[in-house]
């Protein structure tokens, strides 16, 4: 017997519990089957052998209701994609299988990511699935080795191409001479005249042509087989095109053979050659770009060091990166990168962390601060306990953002995704009726017809529709991640170039989150050293965070605080206290009245520190008033320059926070808040974001804290600072590694640079199809223009594709606008 739990969905009361048990219960095999209406889960317990999981969720589906599945989302490399076609191809394939909830093909980076049901399809039925469909798969997993190994293999197959067009090159380049050279005036020798030594002319081109047919032999493999499994993809434009023009060539050569010496003026191997030769050529070329497009990743992976010295038992020993378990001891000297995350236990140094943050300046570090993988000791030596390593590491959870958000697909690419489906069927049918449309109807001989037909399925390029968004995508992610900004998929990287209004939690994001000692305002003779002593000594104790900053201030000032007795805290209004047998009064403007503290001007000045958004506090000695401490969670240096910049983009700024409405307002107005939601309870933040979400205003909302992480998920686009919390960083889809809110106008700004470069290279993809096709089929010729060489029509189609990559690679040069 075996006992499952599975998630209901649909259920709305206790009928609909008991319907679903029913139902269950009555299926052969089960022993007992109960539900939870509180919880929302059928557990049943049923004999393997009678039945199945997929069995009970089709009679809980029978009975209305529906069991959740639990998906796995799986990577797998796909080997032998050629273009967006292929791409297509292997995501309906896919996508096709019972258990796949969604699947999706990245061209750039050649990656198929599928989210099924494990209980309904294995990940080798899906490798099974893409074989069948004529391509290669095997699962991908993002450890170094794996990654190294890919490297190996692009390395070799951009070798491969290369030698591939050096061997097409050094027979196609005397084949041009011999098949054009009479033509355009270049010397030529007698024995080799098409007229006079017909024969000789068509053999040796014929022999020139079949090692370049050899060397282009993977467009035929490809193109055919894909062409008979019903998915064309552009290989078999390629193949088509070049068989059509070498088949012609040796039926021309045959009748050569036989007398017809005129036949010798129809060949078209050159044709044959160029083309295989020019498309490897920019097969190589658009190889070498895309390479260039992941650099962000590899750059990622070579800053983990290799080795790390761990303590044990007693003795520094060198062991390898893999080898450090959480809780070992390393040692890091002044030069040295740190191996993994983990908190520093003896010793101090400075931390350059900018590889990871983008922040220039070293971090200051002692013991109990946390320490990152990666980044580098610059002064002094320390002892650190590691606390994350492995796959866990801030670095290798970086990487896999990083690889994740260059995998995903942004909504953008969803009409050339459409579009390529259809594209090479298309052509080939406009080929086709090309090419009889001038045999019928042009008065041109069939000889024409072919050349038509040629040049209309070399041009075409589904490549460059299929390149146009991933290519963007990675570079832009690279990018981000290299400022320290990590865009967590396409989707959310499409959707903040959209945002109107960016709304701000205060604490910890404006503000520095910490409170602090601003003021200290003295009467009756006090001191500020006095009062601070005082203050101080009155707060020993207390865990409040206002507590907390005065005696942080009293430490730093290196005040030696007298001893406290009979402390006393009154709810609402403050501490009474003892310090050397006076008593100390030390809290509110209620607290003053209740014992009768005389109070005058001193009311204005502490009205004018709340206007300013602090916290002021009373402190009165045996009964007289001696001073004021003002405590406030000061504003980050960069808040005011960050917000001036979104003003700048023609953003809406907003700050929501649980302080009260004077405080708020005095922060807004310290930095440029244009709408100030206050005294907003945690629970209540992301109502606040559908308030202004239903005003029609595409949302995002930059936060840190636990209480953030609703509002986070409820905005369009959720932006963390990633010196926050877990939970924060998990339900955003941006991530900022620094503090530093000028991040979020330098996300936007990469955002819509990257969108504009993906509309670019929409537009040129499709734009050089829908100009290159009709002047393939001729339409020009047809009001006396000129007519497309297949040769040229070749050379285009390389150019289409490794444009929008290179233009892809522009995005290399985005800087963001500092202020």
């Amino acid at each position: 017997m075996k006992k499952e739990t599975f998630p209901i969905e649909g259920m709305s009361c206790a009928s609909c519990a008991q319907t679903v048990e029913k139902s269950v219960q009555n299926l052969a095999g089960v022993q007992e089957a109960s539900v939870n209406f509180a919880t929302e889960k059928l557990t049943v317990t049923y004999n393997e052998q009678e039945l199945t999981a997929q069995t009970i969720s089709e009679a809980v589906h029978q009975a209305g209701y529906e069991v959740v599945q639990s998906t796995q989302e799986m990577t797998f490399a796909i080997e032998g994609m050629t273009c967006s076609s292929c791409a297509q191809t292997v995501e309906k394939t896919a996508k096709h299988l019972a258990g796949v909830k969604d699947a999706a093909v990245n061209l750039a980076t050649e990656k198929l990511v599928v989210q099924f049901n494990p209980g309904a399809v294995q990940a080798r039925e899906i490798i099974e699935a893409v074989k069948e469909a004529g391509y290669s798969a095997k699962i991908f997993t993002s450890s170094k080795e794996n990654t190294t190994e890919e490297a190996d293999k692009k390395a070799k197959h951009l070798k491969d191409i290369w030698t591939r067009f050096i061997g097409s090159a050094i027979f196609t380049v005397p084949l041009l001479y011999l098949a054009m050279g009479d033509m355009v005036g270049l010397p030529t020798p007698s024995f080799l005249n098409p007229m006079e030594n017909s024969v000789t002319f068509a053999t040796l081109q014929l022999l020139l042509t079949i090692p370049v047919m050899y060397f282009g032999r993977s467009f035929f493999i490809v193109g055919f087989r894909t062409l008979f499994k019903g998915h064309p993809n552009m290989d078999s434009l390629v193949a088509l095109g070049t068989s059509a023009a070498f088949l012609y060539s040796v039926y021309s050569t045959i009748l050569v053979y036989q007398g017809d010496a005129h036949a010798a003026m129809n060949l078209y191997y050159e044709s044959a050659a160029v083309i295989l030769t020019l498309i490897t050529l920019g097969k190589y070329f658009e190889s070498v770009s895309k390479g260039k497009t992941s650099e962000a990743i590899k750059k990622l992976m070579g800053l983990a060091p290799k080795t790390a010295n761990v303590m044990r038992d007693g003795v520094e020993v060198e062991i390898a990166i893999e080898d450090v378990q959480t809780g070992d001891i390393l040692v890091v000297r002044p030069g040295e990168k740190i191996p993994v995350d983990g908190t520093v236990v003896e010793g101090s140094s400075a931390i350059d962390e900018s590889m990871l943050t983008g922040e220039s300046l070293p971090v200051e570090k002692k013991i109990g601060d946390s320490v990152v993988g990666a980044s580098i000791n610059k002064t002094g030596s320390f002892k650190f306990e590691a606390t994350k390593v492995g796959e866990d590491t801030t670095l290798s959870q970086i990487i896999h953002l990083v690889e994740e958000a260059q995998g995903s697909k942004a909504p953008i690419a969803q009409l050339a995704d459409k579009v390529s489906g259809v594209f090479v069927p298309i052509v080939i049918v406009l080929a086709i009726l090309a090419g009889l449309a001038w045999f019928f109807f042009g008065q041109e001989s069939w000889v024409f017809a072919l050349t038509i037909t040629i040049s209309v399925l070399v041009i075409a390029c589904p490549c460059a529709l299929g390149l146009a968004t991933p290519t963007a995508i990675m570079v832009g992610t690279g990018k981000g991640a290299e400022n320290g900004v990590l865009i967590k998929s396409g989707d959310a990287l499409e959707t903040t170039h959209k945002i109107e209004t960016i709304v701000f939690d205060k604490t910890g994001t404006i503000t520095e989150g910490k409170p602090v000692v601003t003021d200290l305002l003295t009467y009756q003779g006090m001191t500020e050293e006095g009062l601070l002593m005082l203050a101080a000594a009155a707060e020993v104790g207390s865990e409040h965070p206002l507590a907390q900053a005065i005696i942080e201030r009293a430490k730093e000032n290196g005040l030696v605080l007298p001893e406290s007795k009979n402390f006393n805290a009154i709810p609402g209004h403050g501490i009474q206290v003892f310090i050397e047998g006076q008593k100390v009064l030390f809290g509110n403007q209620k607290l003053m009245a209740e014992n009768n503290i005389p109070l005058t001007n001193e009311v204005a000045d502490a009205q004018k520190l709340a206007m300013d958004g602090k916290t002021p506090m009373y402190l009165a000695l045996e009964n007289q008033l001696v001073g004021i401490v003002a405590v406030a969670d000061t504003v980050k240096t960069s808040s005011q320059a960050a917000i001036a910049r979104l003003h700048m983009m023609g953003l809406e700024v907003a700050m929501i926070t649980g302080d009260n409405h004077q405080t708020a307002q005095a922060i807004a107005k310290q930095v440029g808040i244009d709408r100030v939601f206050s005294e907003v309870l945690p629970e209540d933040k992301a109502k606040e974001v559908k308030k202004i979400q239903s005003e029609g205003k595409k949302v995002a909302m930059v936060g840190d804290g636990i209480n953030d992480a609703p509002a986070l998920a409820q905005a369009d686009v959720g932006i963390a600072i990633g010196t926050g919390t877990d939970v924060a960083i998990e339900s955003a889809d941006i991530v900022l590694m620094r503090g530093d809110l000028n991040d979020v106008p330098t996300a936007i700004e990469l955002s819509r640079a990257t969108i504009k470069n993906i509309r670019e290279n929409l537009f040129w993809a499709f734009a050089y199809n829908v100009l290159g096709i009709p002047v393939a089929m001729g339409i020009l010729y047809a009001f006396g223009g000129p007519l497309l060489n297949p040769m040229l029509a070749g050379a285009a189609m390389s150019f289409s594709s490794i444009s929008v990559v290179l233009n892809a690679l522009r995005l290399k040069r985005f800087k963001p606008k500092l202020p």
